[in-house]
């Protein structure tokens, strides 16, 4: 009997749509799945190092994986490895350790085919290595993008991924229709930066999104997080005028002071970022603006976290990820002064995170009485399933079968305190 294999995932959704790839190159050998939490053979961790509290996660689950079975074969994949790589082959159980690079040779490695079974060695001049997300029914999460160029000075990604680099068009478009025939519903366009999508095969994100809009017959195509200063006004435009492309952004700030976002070597000011939320919301009143937000970086005073609260007060945004400044070994930022105390820095998170609840509310509010389309998604928790509006905003209903996978016109009418709106469908269903 083959063995079973449990796969863990931590961060970002192009570590989730890698982590899938893998798994499917598992089951095509003949090895039998298990969860993370059950008594496994093998134990593959997809790790993330964007933070200090996501290394602690990961080596958590390590130790967990090796309780669970003290036997057991545990391989350490990804971002933790090419930044940290001594530390995590050193932990007790961990058999494998490989990188960026290395981890699509997981199973060589395992079977002894392949000699690299510990890897340490920085990425150099990296190959992009395409992937997408299966299991969920509703939504896959299709790799289009890597690596980041953009070397923000808190941020670890360009060492752990290396350098921009993406996938073609055409490539992207035949595993598209390979992801459709799966019936999936919607696919969100995922990668490290993806608004730097194209540039060594001449292409753009621009042109990507036109030919998935004109080429790919699914309901629904979703974006994921896009920097402020390539967010253009063609790609607004486009969606704005999209049936399929859904009226969704992610567009990180970080700060809203100019000299911290100077400091972070971020790549606008905070009026470019306030030009690019006003022309969505022109074009699209409804669409929800999500934001990333670091509080306690490097030299941050009072009065540039007062800067960053009043002009995200002054914004249309629907809500923020709130993170506090992590310390990352080898950034531009690792070695800068002004540290900010620990008591202080959780004081400005819990208020940002306070702005975030108003603003999310507001949002939620604001759609309130409209009708919306819902893709229901497979969960099932205390009776109920929930699914997402193309603006994402969640809505739960009972559990029923059928509706998974579909999507239906609701009414946003009952707000729940959870931020969820409760759909009841007047019928009977079938």
């Amino acid at each position: 009997m083959m063995p079973t294999v449990a796969f863990h995932h931590f961060g970002c959704k192009v570590n989730f749509s890698e982590a899938s790839a893998l798994s499917r190159q598992f089951l095509a050998k003949g090895y039998r799945l298990a969860g993370f939490h059950d008594k496994a053979d093998i134990y593959v961790i997809s790790s993330c190092a964007v933070t200090s509290t996501a290394e602690k996660k990961c080596k958590a689950a390590i130790r967990q994986a090796h309780r669970l079975n003290p036997l057991a074969r545990i391989a350490v994949i990804g971002c933790f490895p090419e930044l940290n790589h001594k530390e995590i082959a050193g932990m007790e159980g961990v058999e494998i350790v490989l990188g960026h690079q290395g981890k699509f040779r997981l199973l060589e490695a395992l079977e002894g085919k392949n000699p690299v079974e510990r890897e340490g060695t920085p990425i150099k001049n990296p190959d992009f290595i395409p992937s997408y997300s299966v299991g969920d029914r509703t939504r896959s999460f299709l790799k289009i993008q890597d690596g980041c160029d953009y070397h923000c000075a808190y941020c670890a990604i360009p060492l752990a991924r290396g350098s921009s680099r993406s996938d073609t068009i055409s490539h992207l478009l035949r595993e598209a229709r390979v992801i459709l025939a799966t019936g999936i519903r919607e696919i969100v366009l995922t990668g490290v930066n993806i608004g730097d999508f194209g540039k060594q095969n001449g292409e753009t994100f621009l042109e990507l999104l036109s030919r998935f809009n004109r080429e790919i017959d699914i309901p629904r195509i979703r974006i994921s997080s896009i920097e402020p200063d390539l967010l253009s006004d063609g790609i607004i435009e486009l969606i704005a005028a999209s049936e399929k492309i859904l009226p969704h952004f992610h567009i990180p700030l970080q700060s809203g002071s100019n000299e911290i976002l100077r400091s972070m070597n971020r790549k606008y000011t905070r009026e470019l970022y306030a030009d690019r939320v006003q022309k969505v919301r022109a074009h699209m009143p409804e669409a929800c603006v999500a934001t990333d937000v670091i509080t306690g970086f490097p030299g941050e005073k009072e009065n540039h976290f007062l800067e960053t609260v009043t002009f995200l007060e002054s914004l249309p945004v629907s809500y923020m990820h709130v993170f506090t400044y992590s310390r990352r070994e080898n950034t531009p930022a690792s070695n800068a002064s002004g540290t900010v105390p620990g008591a202080e820095k959780k004081r400005r998170s819990d208020m940002l995170h306070h702005l975030s609840d108003e603003k999310k509310m507001a949002f939620y509010l604001a759609n309130r009485g409209k009708p919306a389309s819902v893709l229901f998604e497979s969960d099932r928790k205390e009776g109920m399933m929930h699914g997402f509006t193309g603006n994402y905003i969640r809505v739960k209903t009972p559990f029923d079968p059928s509706l998974i996978n579909e999507i239906r016109t609701v009414m946003l009418e009952e707000l729940c305190p959870d931020h969820s709106y409760l759909w009841l469908p007047s019928s009977p269903r079938h």
